[in-house]
């Protein structure tokens, strides 16, 4: 089990488990059009949605004073499905998340509704050797969900004033940036994440809208020596890890 400040994970039955790609995501993809509802794209564990949920409570509330922010997540292993919505049924926002045991192209044939957030950790690592083992490879290689069906998805789903957002690795950034252009969503933000000051640039987070415009984009160092973090990371993430 995986302990946050506000939220526990178990993880024994996930192929992929809780790690710095997904707190990353969950604590960095911006809320600024204070969404009523969020969709996660692969949930895993759950571990995204759950931080969203931590982060959109208080954002706004219904005319009836109950917290609004509705979020769905889609998970198409078995077992991550089971432990997902465990997950779920054990945190403080259990009213507000609901998974769906569904493929991604399942779910675009059943479901009409528009979101203000879509959020996924994608599966990568196109180009390595798989390890055999066969569910922790489907978690962890592109093959399992290609870009181009997560980004039309993405087109598909989101709002008006929609924001998407994923983590990957550095070297797909300019692909994947040209890929959601072809479907007419533009970067809004694009942070490039290295371990240390001196290491190379390892993920980028991107963030989409429907907007042309000039995006932000920085850089963020996580640690400057093995377990001292960077002022940058510890603000980022101190809502959720216990010792930060």
């Amino acid at each position: 089990m995986f302990q946050f400040k506000q939220f526990a994970i178990k993880q024994d039955r996930c192929a992929m488990k809780v790690g710095t790609d997904g707190v990353l995501l969950g604590a960095w993809t911006p809320l600024i059009n204070h969404p009523f509802s969020i969709l996660d794209i692969g949930a895993g564990t759950g571990l995204i949605a759950l931080m969203l949920a931590q982060r959109s409570q208080a954002e706004h509330t219904s005319p009836s004073g109950e917290l609004a922010t509705q979020i769905d997540a889609i998970e198409i292993d078995a077992d991550a499905y089971e432990q997902c919505v465990e997950n779920f049924e054990n945190s403080p926002w259990n009213d507000r998340l609901y998974c769906y045991h569904a493929g991604l192209d399942e779910f675009v044939d059943e479901v009409e509704e528009l979101f203000d957030v879509i959020v996924s950790n994608p599966p990568f690592y196109t180009d390595e050797f798989k390890s055999g083992d066969e569910k922790r490879d489907f978690a962890r290689f592109e093959d399992a969900l290609p870009f181009e069906e997560l980004i039309e998805a993405a087109d598909f789903f989101l709002s008006d004033t929609g924001i998407f957002s994923v983590i990957i690795p550095y070297k797909e950034e300019v692909r994947f940036v040209q890929l959601c252009q072809e479907r007419g969503l533009f970067p809004l933000r694009i942070t490039r994440v290295k371990g240390t000051p001196t290491t190379e640039i390892k993920r980028s987070l991107l963030a989409f809208t429907r907007i042309q415009q000039t995006p932000l984009i920085e850089e963020l160092v996580i640690e400057t020596a093995r377990h001292q973090y960077t002022p940058e990371y510890i603000e980022l993430t101190k809502d959720f890890y216990l010792k930060m």
